[in-house]
Parts: C-alpha cells; structure tokens; sequence
C-alpha cells in the first residue's frame, strides 16, 4: 500500500507542474514533501448509444513524503 510507503495520490488540475503541487500539499496538510511524480491520464474512448464518446484526460500526482511527515486526513480510511 503506498501510505505505507508514504506515499500519496492526488487527482490534479491539468495545468499543475511539480512545484506548484508540491507547494499546494505542504500548505494544505502541514507536511514536508519530499518528491511529486505525475501520471498523465489520456481520456478513454467508449460507446453510448450509437456514439463515440471520449472521456477527458486527466492528471494525477504521486507525492512522497519525507519521514515523519503524514497526511492526517487519509489516516483510518
């Protein structure tokens, strides 16, 4: 499990780059971030009655923590 690694995943917006999310956590949670790696999600494609419908790309960010440091609000989920 990646908590256990101390790591987390947050859906982002598509325009975030790697500093402004790291900054974001560590305001938002009080934690020291240690490193962010960002996963781009292209949209997927599927059928609807007769139509292509393509969903949009999303962006996800895998942010580890430094020892010690923990989200609190993910603790007990």
């Amino acid at each position: 499990m990646l908590a256990e690694q101390n790591k987390y995943t947050f859906e982002v917006a598509r325009g975030a780059n790697k500093p402004q999310i790291k900054q974001a956590v560590e305001k938002v949670f009080s934690v020291e971030v240690a490193t962010v790696n960002i996963i781009n999600i292209p949209g997927k494609r599927r059928m609807v009655r007769r139509h292509q419908v393509i969903s949009p790309p999303t962006k996800k960010a895998v942010v580890t923590l430094k020892p010690g440091s923990k989200v609190e609000f993910f603790e007990g989920v």
